[in-house]
């Protein structure tokens, strides 16, 4: 096994700790342990992916494992943001319905023997909502109440920047990959 994909594997066994040092309330400094592990997990994906590309070591298993890696830690985080009355939950169902539809759309390309790519869309919708959890998880408008006002507009802005870029990025997958939905049968006739 390569080291992008020991850094993948290494991100998806991060996020049972993540969830521990968030949700459990008697652990000292819970939430920058979490924001820690998250930082580091999230960072994991940004080298992963670079060392692959850089050094030719993508593989089928980064392929499949990266995304899926990337999307059980973000929406790991976001489920248990509801859960501390953080984010309201149907921007996260919107979130979740997005990641779930673009892993059909990819798995139906596969079968076609098309790799969709992440798009510049999907990087940038991803990086907002890593961010937007980060200072959601942080909570600074609880340790700072002077600039608790613009701190609640931060992460207002986060998660509604994050869930605009959601539901571009998934018209954006889908435009651009339209072609994939059109497979034929082999007899010529349109599924």
């Amino acid at each position: 096994m390569n080291l992008p994909n020991k850094l993948t594997i290494f991100r998806v066994i991060l996020i049972p700790f993540f969830l521990v040092a968030l949700m459990l309330p008697m652990i000292p400094a819970g939430k920058w342990i979490a924001v820690g592990i998250f930082i580091l997990a999230s960072l994991t994906d940004l080298f992963d992916g670079r060392l692959a590309r850089k050094y030719n070591m993508v593989t089928d298993f980064g392929k499949f494992m990266d995304p899926l890696a990337d999307k059980l830690l973000v929406c790991s985080a976001m489920i248990a943001l509801i859960e501390m009355n953080r984010i309201p939950a149907w921007v996260v169902i919107v979130i979740i319905a997005r990641e779930f539809i673009i892993s059909g759309f990819r798995l139906v390309a596969s079968d076609q023997g098309t790799v969709i790519a992440a798009s510049y869309w999907g990087k940038v919708k991803t990086t907002f909502q890593m961010l937007m959890v980060i200072l959601l998880i942080t909570d600074l408008s609880a340790d700072i109440p002077s600039a608790s006002g613009i701190i609640i507009l931060t992460e207002q802005i986060l998660i509604y920047s994050s869930l605009l870029l959601t539901v571009i990025s998934l018209v954006d997958y889908l435009v651009k990959n339209r072609g994939v939905l059109s497979e034929q049968k082999k007899d010529g006739d349109q599924i």
